[in-house]
């Protein structure tokens, strides 16, 4: 059975995700913050499995206009929920509501709850209360302009949880994030990688999770692997699979520095969990004392943006830093995300190209500096 799908993402890298999406040989259309797609349960599996740079995937369950509460109620139980609830499913519905005659959302999610129970109880011919004592099966409804769009997550906990990140320091960047900026350069696995201001060191592992081409989620479990309708064979052969298509036999040569001592600490601590502690190596260093012989490489930082860890002067500081720590760098391509718009004049050098990003609710430019070619 096919199943229209969502995987949703920050705004800014919808397209990253689209672009995996086909890559893993998916017909994809992209839209504001999500990519749509279409596939069965082992694509699902597939899905939240491999991609770095999306949040969740969500099954479509249904699309339609509504804007009287009975419209919502008729026609949310019209669609197949048997097909995803047993009888004891446990569905909590979230929902949000954007310019709609239907703007109260709590009114919205009382009743797509009671449409999606009345179906189940029509179903499974039963009176009274639903136990939703089994497994959990979220459900969003949205509602934009008047047109409703009801899913289910299959993710639980979002996609940038790999479970290897014992300790994360202040301000943390998180991993899909990370790997979006990872994913943004130019960089391939026979180059060097710096990150100069690793902090907890995500960038650095990520880089090293593409570089061996190891799943992002082969760590961690999904919330569908509880639902009665997903094999367990099957999750088994998915895993398989990704496990195959690791290259752990190839040599990375990743550094991540920091000022902070016990930030190098806690990063040798989350690579060690993620199992990566011979391609990656993090040491106690300023940016200022950054040299390399090294040539043709990439440099991904995340620095401080003033509002967030110290103040504005401090992070202009670093900024002058990185400037004069990477002019003499002509080889290298250099890649730096901050919200901070004098960041050029700072770091002394317009960059080439500018990407909008948001890190979470923080909208950011993405400086790129790129290096002479091979």
């Amino acid at each position: 059975m096919s199943y229209k799908l969502l995987a949703t993402a920050a705004s800014g890298i919808e397209a990253l995700v689209g672009k995996e999406l086909k890559n893993m040989g998916y017909k994809v259309e992209i839209e504001n913050g999500r990519a749509r797609f279409e596939g069965d349960k082992e694509d699902i599996a597939k899905a939240n499995l491999w991609l770095r740079t999306a949040d969740r995937v969500k099954i479509i369950v249904g699309e339609f206009e509504a804007k009287t509460f009975d419209d919502l109620f008729e026609q949310t139980k019209a669609l197949p929920w048997d097909e995803f609830l047993a009888i004891d499913s446990a569905f909590p519905v979230s929902g949000k509501s954007h310019k709609s005659t239907l703007y109260s959302v709590p009114d919205v999610q009382r009743i797509v709850n009671k449409a999606v129970a009345d179906k189940l109880k029509d179903v499974y011919h039963r009176r009274g209360m639903l136990p939703e004592s089994g497994a959990k099966v979220p459900i969003e409804v949205a509602i934009l302009k008047d047109k409703v769009l009801l899913t289910i997550d299959t993710t639980g906990p979002s996609l940038f949880k790999r479970g290897y990140r014992s300790d994360k320091g202040g301000a943390p960047l998180k991993e899909n994030m990370a790997a979006a900026l990872v994913m943004l350069t130019t960089w391939r696995k026979d180059r060097p990688f710096v990150d100069p201001v690793c902090g907890s060191g995500t960038i650095a592992i990520e880089a090293a999770l593409i570089g061996h081409n190891i799943a992002p989620g082969f760590n961690r479990s999904f919330l569908c692997e509880e639902w009665h309708w997903m094999p367990e064979d099957m999750w088994a052969k998915v895993r398989q699979h990704a496990e195959d298509q690791a290259d752990y036999d190839a040599e990375l040569d990743i550094l991540g520095t920091d000022i902070d001592h016990k930030m190098i600490e806690i990063a040798k601590e989350n690579v060690m969990e993620a199992g990566l502690s011979h391609s990656v190596r993090f040491k106690q260093m300023q940016v200022a004392d950054f040299t390399t012989e090294k040539e043709f490489g990439v440099i991904v930082a995340n620095p401080p943006y003033g509002e967030r860890l110290g103040d504005l002067e401090q992070a202009a500081q670093i900024y002058r830093d990185m400037g004069k720590a990477f002019k003499p760098l002509k080889t290298w391509s250099k890649y730096i995300i901050t919200s901070d718009l004098d960041f050029e004049t700072h770091y002394g050098e317009r960059a080439t190209k500018k990407r909008k990003l948001y890190n979470g609710y923080l909208r950011t430019d993405y400086f790129q500096y790129w290096g002479k070619r091979k």
